[in-house]
């Protein structure tokens, strides 16, 4: 009796855990989908700027997926770094780094200005009051 209770949950947890993972990848495809409907990422990057002013609050940092959000919140501290500068906080590869950061250049939340052959990404404190 005790074994078939225990055997019960952890059928349930799982199933659980299946749920949370599959809405995450359900958020992930309705981005998609609507990068998508924009066109390519040159149309998007163009749809975004004309998005209104985006800002980095709690909210936006929830709502944020977790690879996002730990790359925002790294960007928050620097206030401006490079790729290279993040993915030392994030312990993450700078590829990957710089590929998040553009993402989130894309999506209004951040400025990107070029030093010779480096790349400053950084908060716009105009949009940000």
């Amino acid at each position: 009796m005790i074994k078939n209770e225990h055997s019960n949950k952890k059928p349930s947890n799982i199933l659980e855990k299946i749920e949370e993972t599959l809405e995450k990848l359900n958020d992930k495809v309705e981005i998609m989908i609507e990068i998508q409907k924009n066109g390519s990422s040159s149309n998007y990057q163009k749809s975004a700027l004309s998005l209104p002013d985006a800002s980095l609050d709690v909210m936006t940092l929830l709502s944020m997926p977790d690879h996002l959000r730990k790359t925002a919140m790294a960007i928050c501290r620097c206030s401006r770094a490079t790729a290279e500068e993040i993915a030392e906080q994030t312990k993450r590869a700078r590829a990957v780094e710089s590929a998040y950061l553009n993402q989130l250049v894309l999506m209004g939340y951040l400025k990107k200005e070029r030093k010779g052959r480096k790349a400053y990404f950084f908060i716009d404190k105009e949009v940000q009051s």
